[in-house]
């Protein structure tokens, strides 16, 4: 089995926590410098992660997830679980949109509707998580727990991480920054 991504992508660093204590090959690509070719032709949608297993090449996190969870006979997700992670992805897709385009040398602050709405769904999905941290929600250490835990911990580390929802859900990832797997999948070690 080989996952192909980048250390720094929260959505690769997902699936890496769910495949702890499963043998993978890793293959780390820089996307949007050298490696862009292999990106290219390794998949058509130029997203990471990519799982390639028993020649099945498998695309986006959600499905590779769900194809994991099949394979390792793992718990399934119910619909809550897929509405919270709907909610996290939203927020990290908004997150990556606004960080691509200020390294584009967009302002990201001008007031174009564009931002106005990243800018919108940002606070309104970091509420909604804190909201569900404090509703007990992520107590257990599964799926949907990894993924909120990737996004919140990527957000500090582009220091991207700001608001009132801030304090809930740094303390969140805080609960879980001893867990061996996590710090061995640190995109500050990169």
């Amino acid at each position: 089995m080989k996952l192909i991504g980048s250390t720094t992508s929260p959505y690769v660093r997902r699936i890496r926590l769910l495949l702890a204590d499963r043998p993978y090959q890793f293959d780390n690509l820089d996307i949007y410098g050298a490696d862009r070719d292999e990106l290219r032709r390794q998949n058509p949608a130029l997203k990471i992660p990519m799982l390639i297993d028993d020649g099945q090449t498998v695309y986006d996190s959600r499905v590779i997830a769900r194809y994991l969870m099949t394979k390792f006979d793992l718990p399934g997700l119910d619909w809550e679980q897929e509405n919270q992670l709907t909610v996290i992805d939203a927020a990290n897709d908004s997150f990556v949109t606004l960080l691509l385009s200020k390294r584009s040398g967009l302002d990201i602050d001008q007031g174009a509707m564009f931002y106005r709405l990243q800018w919108e769904r940002v606070e309104k999905t970091l509420t909604a998580l804190a909201a569900l941290i404090s509703e007990n929600r992520f107590v257990d250490w599964n799926y949907p727990a990894m993924c909120l835990y990737c996004l919140v911990d990527w957000l500090d580390f582009r220091e991207l991480l700001a608001g009132a929802a801030k304090d809930t859900l740094l303390a969140f990832r805080d609960r879980h920054r001893q867990r061996e797997i996590v710090a061995a999948t640190d995109p500050r070690l990169a």
